[in-house]
């Protein structure tokens, strides 16, 4: 502990040394972090036609297939049919977090318009009383995305840090300090 305090109290001598001209340089070093990664993760957005490209699986529900904690990365391109079997990920009206669960049944109209229904595999039944009040089915424009690959557990660090909110700050901080006092 007296370690990192020592680190810390060393880091703001640092930024005490440092003239107004390397500090605006390490605000723009950081500042171009941050507007990298929300240009990757737009970018990624317009590559895979979903509002969000990557997910974090939050529950059980999906186990054996998928756990708690792993990582889906989704397309939702419009051409493709939706397909009884696929690990569809959508927003139910009302609710703010998506929900990750297979599609067990279609429902094809004349009109051409699909609508579906939706199962975890752990689950013992059918997603309607997940879905909003009188909603029966899903239609595609309740879809975020399309499970097409996923990486185990990695997800894991994003759920602790909801969890542990103050934990996220931390975090946050400590990687800004370290971009910030980092001089090369």
């Amino acid at each position: 502990m007296a370690s990192i305090k020592e680190y810390l109290l060393s880091s703001f001598d640092d930024v005490r040394r440092m003239n107004k001209r390397q500090l605006l340089f390490q605000g723009l070093n950081f500042g171009l972090i941050v507007s990298s990664a929300l240009m990757i993760w737009k970018g990624m957005m317009v590559l895979t036609s979903s509002e969000s490209p990557i997910v974090v699986v939050l529950s059980g529900s999906m186990e054996p297939a998928f756990y708690r904690g792993d990582l889906l990365f989704l397309t939702n391109y419009k051409n493709e049919p939706i397909r009884v079997g696929e690990i569809a990920v959508f927003r139910i009206k009302g609710r703010e977090i998506p929900i990750v669960h297979r599609i067990i049944k279609l429902h094809e109209k004349p009109d051409g318009t699909v609508k579906f229904l939706t199962k975890g595999d752990n689950n013992m039944v059918d997603d309607r009383g997940l879905y909003a009040t009188n909603q029966l089915w899903l239609e595609r424009s309740d879809v975020v995305g399309r499970a097409r690959g996923f990486v185990p557990h990695i997800g894991m660090v994003t759920i602790i840090m909801n969890d542990y909110p103050r934990l996220k700050y931390v975090l946050l901080g400590v990687l800004a300090l370290f971009v910030l006092l980092h001089r090369e």
